[in-house]
């Protein structure tokens, strides 16, 4: 597929998505006359978002490229069991909302490094400071960039290079000057964007399927999709199975992929920082369900279409071509709605992590070190200033990653960082949860995490690194409790003072949260 299969139509409602977007970003942004916004206001929206934008927002910060490219490219090579991410992840949600949540309010938390030091010491907050921002510019943003970048190439026809910009001064326009409550309120639109013109790609594709083989419909072209890909709708991988390294079987659903999602949904900045921005902790637990409620409707956008594809043409290669492919399918007009939807997905995703990164280096590293009394104008506009820096080193580092070429993205990614989450999981569940935990164990967790997770990929490289992540977790842990209790053995001065009260919910969160484990369990027992 090329620019010349996009109609004036095509164009018209792509621009006329770009301008709407750019329209609320600023519209949100504004502020009366004579009034500086506050860093509260900046990084934190000024603590006023309802539930329905936390949920959008949760989506938006978390689909991206990486979904809508590198899962339909995991789903056209290994099949629905790459689902397990999005499905399993509602399941962290109801995690997220019922235990950790009420502490990170109870707490006035704004960055994740901040909880840090005021459950360990500023040693642990500053090195996780630096190793988060390192990680956020050098891996999401630009691995990010570069994905949405192919997509645009394959799509358009456009340079690589010139997509790269694009897309990054498009995430900035609105995400640099109005800080998180742009973001966050023009996901809103984004989000829908991207579940509509999703599905409409999704539907578009499984008529295909039924007309290639003599029938119509959506209902029949799945059901059609499941009798030409029986492999391709197992959740569970055999031992037998050549991508058992990425999806190890049961291990799945009782190891790593807990680890992952965890340190993923309950310890990351530009996620957590979405409901740090709640008006109260009733509605950020509502917007995380509504967000869980969304991810088990995410694999119908982002992974069927793989497998629709690899039924229509098995021959796609590299797998991450296989959405760009589908594309070609959709008609005038539609396919500047579902193109609409894919460039949703990413700059979401960049704005969300343009803002949190700007966020972790004001207020952890430029603040205590740097400034200790800066005003607060001078606190957004150092906000403002570091959005800039990233996204420029990001664009670099996409177009380093355009040379290389990466293959399965996607999993690029979950194993990358999964050198990363055990280590995370532990500090963090430690400082929340247990009262002896102390901050030279933490820092020894912290700087043995990846040395850890490496030596075991030369030790024994044919373990699934989902397998590896549970390990090193276990390892991690009893060096956390050993140490701790070694050093002091008794609760720790700065240990979080938590009571039963803390943790109640309201009946919606409960009904919402159990609806969801019974979506899950009939999932997994129909595709098992």
């Amino acid at each position: 597929m090329n620019h010349s299969a996009f109609s004036i139509l095509d164009y018209i409602v792509f621009v006329i998505y770009a301008l709407v977007i750019l329209f609320i970003g600023l519209f949100v942004s504004r502020t009366k006359k004579g009034h500086s916004k506050t860093s509260q206001e900046y990084f934190l929206a000024d603590k006023s978002l309802p539930f329905w934008v936390i949920g959008a927002t949760l989506i938006g910060s978390n689909i991206s490229a990486e979904q809508f490219i590198g899962m339909s490219g995991s789903g056209f090579k290994i099949g629905l069991a790459i689902a397990s991410y999005e499905w399993m992840a509602a399941a962290t949600l109801i995690i997220v909302g019922k235990f950790l949540l009420p502490i990170y309010l109870k707490e006035n938390i704004w960055t994740m490094p901040q909880f840090l030091e005021r459950r360990f010491d500023s040693r642990v907050r500053t090195s996780f400071a630096i190793f988060w921002l390192l990680v956020y510019i050098f891996v999401n943003l630009s691995s990010i960039l570069y994905l949405g970048a192919l997509t645009i190439q394959t799509v358009f026809g456009v340079n690589i290079i010139y997509a790269i910009i694009g897309l990054a001064l498009f995430a900035a326009l609105y995400s640099v000057y109005g800080g998180l409550k742009a973001v966050a309120w023009t996901d809103i639109v984004q989000v829908t964007v991207l579940v509509v013109g999703g599905l409409i790609t999704t539907f578009i594709g499984l008529n295909a399927i039924a007309a290639k083989f003599g029938s119509h419909g959506v209902v029949d072209g799945f059901k059609i999709l499941m009798q030409q890909a029986p492999d391709h709708f197992h959740m569970i991988l055999k031992p037998s199975d050549e991508d058992y390294k990425y999806l190890p079987g049961l291990s799945v659903l009782i190891g790593g992929m807990w680890i992952a999602n965890l340190s993923y949904w309950g310890f990351n900045q530009y996620i957590t920082q979405r409901a740090f921005a709640a008006k109260n902790l009733k509605e950020a637990q509502k917007g995380v369900v509504m967000a869980g409620y969304l991810k088990l409707l995410m694999p119908l956008i982002v992974v069927i279409p793989g497998i629709i594809a690899y039924v229509l043409q098995p021959s796609i290669n590299p797998p991450d071509k296989a959405y760009p492919w589908l594309l070609q399918l959709v008609p005038s007009g539609l396919k500047g709605l579902a193109f609409a939807a894919l460039v949703a997905a990413i700059v979401a995703a960049l704005s969300s992590m343009i803002n949190s990164t700007a966020t972790i280096f004001t207020m952890d590293l430029y603040k205590p070190f740097f400034n200790r009394n800066a005003k607060e104008k001078h606190l957004v506009t150092t906000g403002r200033i570091i959005s800039l820096v990233s996204i420029f080193i990001a664009i670099i580092m996409a177009t380093v990653i355009s040379e290389l070429g990466l293959k399965q993205a996607f999993q690029y990614i979950q194993d990358f960082t999964g050198y990363i989450s055990p280590g995370v999981l532990v500090i963090f569940l430690a400082g929340f949860f247990w009262k002896r935990a102390t901050a030279n164990a933490a820092l020894a967790t912290a700087i043995l995490t990846i040395p850890l997770a490496v030596a075991f990929d030369f030790i024994w490289p044919s373990l699934p690194f989902l397998d590896r992540m549970g390990i090193v977790f276990l390892i991690l842990s009893a060096i956390m409790v050993v140490y701790s209790l070694i050093q002091s053995g008794k609760p720790q001065p700065k240990a979080i003072i938590l009571n039963k009260h803390i943790f109640a919910t309201s009946k919606g969160f409960v009904w919402g949260s159990v609806g969801i484990c019974i979506i899950l369990i009939v999932l997994y027992t129909v595709f098992w």
